[in-house]
């Protein structure tokens, strides 16, 4: 699927650390660094020795086009691919809050556009993005969008872009709040006495250790959960807390996930 890519090129608009980490897992999928244009005003020194076309324009009928700058520089940086909208370039954002309308104004109303939310773990190999299309995105340009997102970590492709800020506030803004627990649980372990460093060792390798449990093990997360958990034991007590209907995680994750769904559905208007 990345052929093309290869034979037409890739227009990369942005290179920061998402783009970065895109831009390492296609060139690690074999797509030749030549085949590559990357536009971006303050490049890394990693950017500069990688061989792509750096600030060098873009060719004139590029296989993909893909968005990853913020989404309050993008008003000035798309003019510089209008010209390439209404043809058969396939645009991909990855930028959160700029609704696909959006990109149809600015490029052209028969743009293939494809909108992304992916997450920061892509920089490790381990992101989760997902994917909706308008309808001038063929099967064949969305499995293409897919194989490079892929490139990064999973995907999955949503039914509409209506899904996008439920997705954002999950797994798009999830990553904070996981790292809000491993803080909240290295507080706790300094509140019953443990030195801090100890207490955020503890918090920190528990955590990415259960994560990669999660990530390996065919079992559900409840099953995990239920594996840990002796009858009447210290994980049991602790659970009887964490799992309440009222005050427990489970209504607080739900308000937190509102939110940022809430705030989302405000930044797309």
């Amino acid at each position: 699927m990345l052929d093309q890519v290869a034979r037409d090129g890739l227009v990369l608009l942005g290179c920061g650390k998402m783009g970065s980490a895109l831009l390492t897992g296609w060139l690690a999928a074999g797509v030749p660094a030549t085949s590559v244009w990357v536009i971006e005003p303050n490049p890394t020194e990693w950017l500069r020795a990688s061989g792509v076309h750096l600030n060098e324009g873009v060719p004139e009928k590029p296989a993909v086009a893909l968005l990853a700058v913020k989404p309050q520089m993008m008003g000035a940086a798309l003019p510089s691919l209008v010209a390439l909208g209404n043809g058969t370039t396939l645009f991909v954002s990855i930028a959160a809050g700029t609704t696909i309308a959006a990109f149809e104004a600015a490029l052209g109303a028969r743009t293939p556009i494809v909108r992304t939310m992916p997450n920061t773990p892509a920089m490790v190999n381990r992101g989760i993005t997902a994917l909706c299309r308008n309808g001038h995105v063929t099967d064949a340009g969305m499995a293409l969008a897919v194989a490079l997102m892929a490139a990064v970590g999973e995907t999955v492709v949503l039914e509409g872009e209506h899904q996008i800020d439920a997705v954002t506030a999950v797994s798009g803004s999830g990553p904070a709040y996981v790292f809000h627990l491993i803080e909240a649980m290295a507080a706790a372990g300094v509140a019953e006495g443990l030195p801090e460093a100890t207490a955020m060792q503890l918090a920190r390798a528990t955590v990415c250790g259960a994560g990669e449990l999660a990530h390996r093990s065919p079992d559900s997360a409840a099953q995990l959960r239920v594996n840990v958990t002796s009858p009447g034991g210290t994980t049991a007590a602790a659970l009887a807390v964490l799992m309440d209907d009222a005050s427990g995680l489970p209504p607080l994750m739900r308000r937190a996930v509102r939110a940022a769904a809430d705030r989302g559905r405000e930044l797309g208007k």
